[in-house]
């Protein structure tokens, strides 16, 4: 690949992420001259991609909506396709691939012509999922206007209802979506109250970018699924929960759905212990039954009285084994 064709393709993923570019700010990026960039962004419009600039102080470069999808990407009829899939994805919070699925569908739908926007819209007011039953949805279209402000550095009004029914207004600079435990939840800083809080995603109601963008801030933690982690765990839960999961740590996390369902530390290379504070047994005892591996209960007793019920629920609906009946046995 020529040098040339690298920094096009280099140009071009920076301009998919949903924002205006400074071409002084893409030059620096890509290690050349303004003048370099004005003649790449020319050669992008070439090819097709509709490549918008703004003049003035503010101004730079941004990837719009055209009147055709760009070439050599998807024609019509896959780009709705993928679009469909990715919103029905980013609503159920599918364990490993919700983040991937928002930060896809917020570049795709930056780029869909107004036809192929209005399809997509159509199939999903006409077309009901069945609820899986273990988590809330979330509007899609929600996710990738949050996504949007996120990478923007912009302010974001939106409505809000409180788990006691409250409802308020309320005017944030978002930071980060954390998918865990079936739930989206926005981290944002709460310009009204100045102070960062936690909102779950299926609770609030049209958001609306305010087109006012500010510095980011610094998060009083680590990274954004620990801040929520160690603020729901800090919360009032009717029980603390301790396990020994005998797989090791990544793949727990990870089937866990991220940090923020619990905390997971290493025992040795092939277990690890799980702490964690659910609002439910039921729900704990689904998720460790459903990790697909042996684990043991050490607390709360609750939780090990729920799982042997379980298992001999269980245990009865599959009926006696094979070649195990009363009259066979000895």
């Amino acid at each position: 690949m020529s040098e040339t064709s690298a920094r096009l393709l280099n140009l071009l993923s920076l301009l998919q992420t949903p924002r205006e570019w400074p071409g002084s700010e893409l030059a620096e990026r890509l290690g050349v001259t303004s003048r370099t960039i004005r003649r790449d962004i020319e050669r992008l419009r070439d090819l097709g991609y509709p490549v918008h600039a703004t003049m003035g102080a503010d101004g730079g470069y941004r990837l719009a909506a055209g009147t055709a999808m760009p070439p050599l990407l998807l024609d019509d009829e896959e780009a709705v396709a993928i679009a469909v899939g990715l919103r029905s994805t980013a609503g159920h919070t599918i364990d490993g691939i919700e983040e991937a699925s928002v930060r896809a569908l917020a570049k795709l739908e930056q780029v869909l012509p107004s036809r192929l926007r209005r399809r997509v819209g159509t199939l999903g007011t006409a077309t009901v999922p069945m609820p899986s039953g273990d988590g809330p949805t979330v509007d899609p279209e929600h996710l990738t206007v949050l996504a949007a402000a996120i990478t923007n550095h912009e302010r974001v009004r939106f409505r809000y209802e409180a788990r006691a029914g409250a409802r308020t207004r309320r005017l944030v600079e978002p930071h980060r979506l954390v998918a865990a435990a079936r739930r989206w939840y926005l981290v944002a800083y709460d310009n009204d109250r100045e102070d960062w809080r936690i909102f779950r995603v299926d609770r609030l109601s049209e958001p609306f970018p305010t087109g006012v963008r500010t510095p980011p801030r610094e998060l009083p933690a680590s990274d954004a699924g620990a801040y929520v982690r160690d603020r729901m765990q800090g919360m009032s839960s009717t029980y603390r929960a301790v396990a020994t999961v005998y797989a090791p740590a990544g793949e727990v996390t990870a089937r866990l759905g991220g940090p923020a369902a619990g905390q997971v530390e290493p025992v040795d290379e092939g277990s690890c212990r799980l702490r964690c504070t659910p609002d439910s047994l039921e729900w704990l005892a689904f998720r460790l039954a459903m990790l697909g591996c042996e684990f043991t209960v050490h607390e709360p007793p609750e939780l090990a009285d729920y799982l042997r019920a379980m298992g001999g629920r269980a245990s009865r609906a599959a009926g006696p084994a094979a070649g195990n009946t009363e009259e066979g046995a000895e």
